[in-house]
């Protein structure tokens, strides 16, 4: 399952450690985004 960058912040407990965690990930982090495809799950449904 997968979380919205949005909701990150909130999901590790909204204090001083999740300030903390969010800055390590978010600044120093080149973002790609690949679209709403999971090809795990892609993968899985065409193999059932």
């Amino acid at each position: 399952m997968t979380y919205a960058k949005k909701d990150w912040h909130q999901r590790l407990g909204s204090g001083v450690h999740a300030d903390a965690i969010m800055d390590r990930i978010v600044h120093r982090t080149i973002w790609i985004e690949t679209g709403g495809t999971n090809m795990r799950e892609h993968t899985a449904d065409n193999a059932a």
